[in-house]
């Protein structure tokens, strides 16, 4: 799978702006309708979904574990995660593996759209009726052209709790 690189909003000329904007890197990726980006720098790798296996009273949403090249990781699927309506996983399925808090983890995604270099001007914080409503997660919401890219911190998908959960998977 080729995974396109696009920049947005993005000016090479110094003189035509007096600011600085910083540059994010992201790695877009869609569940259902809903268009949602991780930072690059907590992407791992992407890889097609391989068989997963089960484990026994693990939270609904770590669908099990993985061999990764000899590294057995946790697989959440992200939908289940989110409270989103469940589908069957399709050929366009990833696995996008992240580094949160020093734990490697699988993230399933329905796909993964490209890597986006956009100004940190074009994201603007998440809008107050999400904030605070259990959604420490949303970083922001990243506005290009007609899209909204909904910008998630992965360190705080997980509470303490789930973080814990995920560990005792992992030994």
């Amino acid at each position: 799978m080729e995974v396109a690189i696009k920049e947005t909003g993005v000016q090479n000329n110094s003189a035509v702006s007096s600011e600085v904007d910083e540059i994010v890197q992201l790695v877009t990726f869609k569940l259902g309708n809903e268009e949602f980006a991780l930072d690059i720098l907590k992407v791992q790798e992407i890889n097609r979904i391989v068989e997963i296996t089960k484990i026994p009273k693990a939270p609904d949403f770590v669908e099990g574990v993985i061999n990764l090249r000899g590294r057995v990781i946790p697989i959440v699927d992200i939908r289940k995660k989110f409270h989103l309506s469940i589908k069957e996983a399709t050929k366009d399925a990833r696995v996008i593996v992240v580094n949160i808090m020093n734990k490697i983890i699988g993230l399933i995604v329905d796909s993964v759209s490209e890597v986006l270099r956009i100004n940190s001007s074009t994201i603007q914080p998440p809008p107050p009726l999400i904030a605070g409503l259990d959604s420490d997660y949303i970083k922001g919401v990243g506005k290009l052209d007609e899209r909204l890219i909904i910008l998630l911190d992965i360190d705080k998908i997980f509470t303490t709790g789930e973080h814990k959960l995920i560990e005792g998977i992992m030994k």
